[in-house]
């Protein structure tokens, strides 16, 4: 499982009722109702749980609506929230029962009853959006509801989907106010989280006011919460130099980041590890040009890990060899046994003996505005060129475009950041690599397929380790996907905040009531 190690590089102050020189460190009368601003550059997809499958909207969906499990700080196993209790049902893993909490109300002032959450389910099933998290919920086959008693049916075992019913694709909407066939399409929210949405602009703020009727896994609610976005993380930075926000996360330029000293008195810093990757994605069809597999194992050879991370990234990310990042069981260096360093000469043998003509020419779509995605396209650019073995267009696109393009297999190659959607080996899987999985790669092996479902079936995620590592040795050799690197958590706030070390704990949970007034 995975463990979180925090390391704290500024003086953190105790909360709640520590005296320090004789005062307590308590929000003041005057700070109580005053919003905390708190500054990303992760985009919303859409409002809509069935509509967004994206680090951005799941950060909001957190905040503004419940699923029936959630994990707690750095937990590594999901506990009850909108339900009272969950478990599966006998002992083939195929039968799992929620019981809900008793008094959850939307905002409309009605009753959650177990028909919301088979609706919420169902429809993220019918809808099935091209940037939805359908995927997700492959293994579920169907869903009954009895008063406050909700049965998932499972077409296999698998043991990790409490796990994915406490994600973004769990959300438990309120099934009179959106459609059952199609996504919801205002500016609306109705869910059950500790906040709701007071106002939103897209891509530029989300007010967020604590959820008077909120009941769950937390104490209580947070702070008021202005959440404001920014198109590329300079943008971000300068609202930190301007002082316009509070709390800066995800993601503030490199170069920032690694000039980042714990001794300024006026911030707090906080870096923790993270499960976050960055992969670079091959469209495996065959009408792209990367097609043969010779041809993406000509590019692995070519990729120089250490040399990104340390001039695009200047040092705030970590090399990555395989698909699973350190920290989550089943962690190989399959790609390092497979390319151990850049290498021209069996790069372009491989492409000799594929019979193609060099240099191989093809597309490389990028998200615009999203942290160092441009730079990193010209560094990689470079590296594939290298030897003049193959010719690489750059294409950059708004991050909607971007998840269109990708989704509808459109682009030949495409470097993307996958946040995992929680705390085990599984969201490394069937989502990036599986058939019909969320990158769209055209990818599909029946072999890593079932290994995929066979590792699902094990109670004790130890024992999916041996399925992991034959899974991360069958990519490296199909290479439909080339791991670039391992990221780390950084959020930054003012002396006036604390709790901004627990809002991103690689749970995929983004605590936003973690923060207060100091």
């Amino acid at each position: 499982m995975r463990s979180v190690r925090m390391r704290i590089l500024a003086t953190l102050l105790v909360l709640a009722g520590v005296g320090v020189g004789g005062w307590q460190l308590l929000p003041s009368q005057e700070d109580k109702g005053k919003a905390i601003s708190v500054g990303t550059t992760d985009a919303v997809t859409a409002l809509d749980p069935a509509g967004a499958y994206d680090a951005g909207s799941w950060a909001l969906f957190s905040n503004v609506f419940q699923s029936l499990l959630t994990f707690e700080p750095g937990g590594a196993a999901p506990v009850p929230d909108a339900a009272e209790s969950c478990g599966f049902v006998g002992g083939d893993l195929e039968t799992y029962r929620c019981t809900l909490r008793k008094g959850l109300t939307f905002p409309s002032g009605r009753t959650m009853t177990a028909e919301d959450v088979k609706y919420s389910f169902d429809r993220v099933k019918k809808i099935k959006s091209d940037v939805g998290p359908s995927s997700l919920l492959s293994t579920l086959k169907s869903v009954d509801a009895d008063g406050m008693t909700v049965t998932f049916h499972l077409s296999s075992p698998d043991a990790t989907f409490p796990f994915k019913v406490a994600t973004g694709a769990g959300a438990i909407v309120d099934k009179d106010k959106y459609p059952r066939n199609g996504l919801r399409t205002d500016q609306g929210v109705d869910g059950t989280g500790p906040y709701t949405l007071t106002s939103y602009k897209k891509n530029k703020k989300a007010v967020l006011s604590p959820n008077e009727n909120y009941k769950g896994a937390l104490s209580g609610t947070g702070r008021p919460i202005d959440l404001l976005y920014y198109t590329d993380a300079d943008a971000l930075n300068k609202a930190w130099d301007d002082k316009q926000i509070d709390v800066a996360t995800r993601q503030l330029p490199p170069k920032v980041l690694s000039a980042l000293s714990p001794s300024d008195p006026n911030q707090r810093v906080s870096e923790s590890d993270s499960s976050e990757t960055r992969n670079l994605y091959l469209n495996t069809r065959a009408s792209s040009p990367l097609h043969d597999v010779r041809v993406r194992q000509a590019m692995a050879w070519l990729i120089n890990r250490e040399e990104l991370a340390a001039t695009v990234y200047e040092g705030t990310v970590d090399p990555l060899y395989s698909l699973i990042p350190t920290g989550i069981t089943g962690h190989t260096t399959s790609f390092f046994d497979a390319y151990p360093k850049q290498d021209v000469t069996k790069a372009k043998a491989l492409l000799t003996e594929a019979g193609v003509s060099v240099p191989v020419s093809f597309t490389y779509g990028y998200a615009k505005n999203r942290g160092s995605s441009q730079e990193e396209a010209e560094a990689l650019k470079k590296q594939l060129e290298a030897g003049g073995l193959f010719k690489v267009t750059l294409k950059g696109y708004e991050w909607t475009d971007f998840q269109e393009h990708w989704a509808t297999g459109k682009l030949d190659a495409y470097a993307v950041g996958w946040v995992a959607d929680y705390p085990d080996p599984d969201t490394f899987g069937a989502p990036l690599i599986g058939t019909d999985g969320t990158m769209n790669t055209g990818y599909s092996n029946k072999v890593v397929d079932q290994l995929i479902r066979n590792s699902q079936q094990y109670a004790d995620r130890g024992d999916a380790t041996s399925d992991f590592t034959t899974v991360q040795q069958d990519v490296a050799r199909d290479v439909p996907v080339i791991p670039l690197w391992q990221g780390k958590e950084y959020v930054l706030s003012s002396e006036d905040v604390g709790g901004s070390q627990y809002l991103d704990d690689g749970t995929g949970v983004f605590r936003l009531w973690s923060l207060d007034w100091i």
